[in-house]
Order: structure tokens, then C-alpha cells, then sequence
């Protein structure tokens, strides 16, 4: 009795079932922007990663060329 005293506090489940479509909309809304996000992230960190393997590759050569002179 006093635990679902207790959930009832948090937990909410409405009569009227049209107060789900707000909460569905926004919980969408907010995973395609989280999925964009992550994306992005991704993306960023694809071409920071090239940009540092060419940077290896340049110094490495730099390296090279002045040990074989």
C-alpha cells in the first residue's frame, strides 16, 4: 500500500489517452536530433582523423628525409 502510494508520485498514466500524442511527438523529435547529433559527431571525428594520419605521414617523411641526409 505505501509502495504504490509511493510510485504514484511519479508515475503518471492519464484517463484521457490524447495526452500521449504530445509526449510521442516530442520523444521523436528528440531522438532524430540526438541520431543528427551523433552523426555529426562521427562524421567530425572520420575527418579529424584523417587530417591527423597525414600529419603522421608528413612528419614521418620529414623525419626520414632528415636521418637519410
Amino acid at each position: 500500500m505505501l509502495l504504490q502510494a509511493i510510485l504514484n508520485l511519479f508515475l503518471y498514466f492519464p484517463e484521457d489517452k490524447s495526452e500521449y500524442g504530445p509526449a510521442f511527438v516530442t520523444s521523436v523529435i528528440f531522438v532524430i536530433f540526438a541520431v543528427l547529433a551523433m552523426r555529426f559527431f562521427i562524421n567530425h571525428s572520420k575527418k579529424e582523423q584523417k587530417k591527423a594520419e597525414e600529419l603522421e605521414k608528413s612528419i614521418l617523411n620529414e623525419k626520414e628525409k632528415h636521418f637519410t641526409k
